[in-house]
């Protein structure tokens, strides 16, 4: 095969595989956080109930583990 030819398709691939690892990559970054007000509203509970700081926000309480283990739907006990 030709040597130009063949350099060529290594870089091709490098730089697809270059592009695969960066879209892997973006992937994986920490999306922010789904939490609003709207699930006080939802749920009849302030937001004090999910979160350690009754504004909301910051740490979850056991309940507000309980509340995201469960896709963001109050838990039946």
């Amino acid at each position: 095969m030709n040597r130009k030819v063949t350099t060529g398709i290594v870089l091709t691939c490098a730089t697809v595989t270059v592009g695969a690892v960066i879209a892997a990559s973006l992937l994986m970054v920490a999306q922010p956080a789904a939490a609003t007000a709207q699930f006080a509203t939802d749920t009849g509970k302030s937001c004090g109930a999910c979160h350690t700081n009754p504004k909301g926000g910051g740490p979850l309480t056991a309940l507000g583990s309980e509340f995201k283990a469960n896709g963001n739907k109050m838990p039946s006990k």
